[in-house]
């Protein structure tokens, strides 16, 4: 009995005394970004990890991982010891439907979210296109041939252009690029006839003139500084369904408690952040600090949306219905 009472208390005092769960972080964070750089993912990922360093008091390295849409990286960051020192980065939609496609065997209960801001696509053209108004974008779709430029299945370019599609009868070619930022560019140079990706990584394009708006996927007009008002697609496409696109830092769920509670803490101080309210307005998207289960319950409209249209465009492995996500 003494000996059991002695191997408990060694053990209690192991435990006790371990770093992960007494001094994290004493060492630096990676944070694995599952998207190539100049992306929407990127861009605000360096931003909140700026914040983060001085609320945690370490530094928090990242790293582009591209690759699979995205589920390379946050692979990476599975497979990685759940102690709070891997971190990935995303939009939660993404997260959330990789068991649709067989990329990943989690679901988005089994990760922490920690969200930042959402984001809608827009339907952009190069400047010089004939298309000018969501009729006449429509119309290209229904012809056949339209080359679309996005970052990947599963992306949030291929899921608007899915959508669109979907809900005209469309057809389109599909041109997938390394990251939002380059699948912008194809537009930009003529490569490719059309992007959705969005509105951040449009942004820069849109305000410079080289690209011009079609229409956003949300349900109202978005009025966006040094671009001007763009149509919102519900007035003239009801049936294209439209849900905030949340992106954020996901941990695996079961890292130490203590370690939760930390980024929980340094994560609410995100909340007065003047650098992510400022680069969020300058990017046309909205600032929306939230975690734990307010963060799930954001997410999963987009979620639902994202996995079923995967389904019946052919590209998923598993019904989403199998996987708990009902059909929206």
């Amino acid at each position: 009995m003494k000996m059991k009472h002695m191997i408990t208390a060694a053990l209690t005092s192991i435990v006790m005394a371990s770093p992960a769960l007494a001094d994290w972080p004493e060492k630096p964070i990676q944070l694995i970004v599952p998207w190539g750089a100049g992306g929407a993912t990127d861009q605000v990922t360096r931003v909140v990890a700026s914040e983060l360093e001085e609320a945690l008091g370490q530094s928090i390295v990242v790293v582009n991982q591209p690759g699979a849409s995205g589920s390379i990286g946050s692979q990476a960051a599975w497979d990685a010891p759940h102690d709070g020192y891997t971190w990935t980065a995303g939009a939660a939609k993404d997260l959330g439907t990789y068991a649709v496609t067989g990329k990943m065997d989690t679901s988005i209960k089994d990760w922490d979210l920690y969200l930042n801001s959402a984001l809608a696509s827009v339907i952009s053209v190069p400047a010089d296109s004939d298309i000018d108004t969501i009729e006449d974008f429509v119309e290209a779709l229904k012809a056949g041939g339209l080359s679309v430029g996005t970052s990947g299945v599963n992306s949030a370019g291929h899921s608007a252009i899915e959508a669109i599609s979907n809900a005209v009868g469309g057809s389109y070619i599909h041109a997938t690029y390394d990251g939002g930022a380059a699948a912008v560019l194809s537009t930009v140079s003529g490569e490719t006839q059309a992007t959705t990706q969005l509105i951040s990584e449009q942004i820069d394009m849109l305000r410079g003139g080289k690209l011009k708006p079609i229409a956003i996927l949300s349900d109202g007009d978005a009025d966006v500084p040094g671009v001007g008002v763009i149509p919102s697609i519900s007035g003239s496409l009801p049936d294209v369904p439209v849900a905030p696109i949340y992106f954020g830092i996901f941990v695996p769920g079961d890292v130490p408690e203590d370690v939760s509670a930390k980024i929980d803490a340094a994560w609410a101080g995100l909340a007065t952040s003047e650098a992510l309210a400022e680069y969020t307005e300058g990017r046309g998207s909205l600032m929306t600090v939230h975690s734990g289960a307010e963060a799930q319950e954001k997410v999963w409209s987009s979620i639902q949306l994202n996995a079923w249209l995967l389904h019946d465009a052919g590209t998923s492995v598993t019904s989403p219905e199998d996987l708990g996500i009902p059909r929206p």
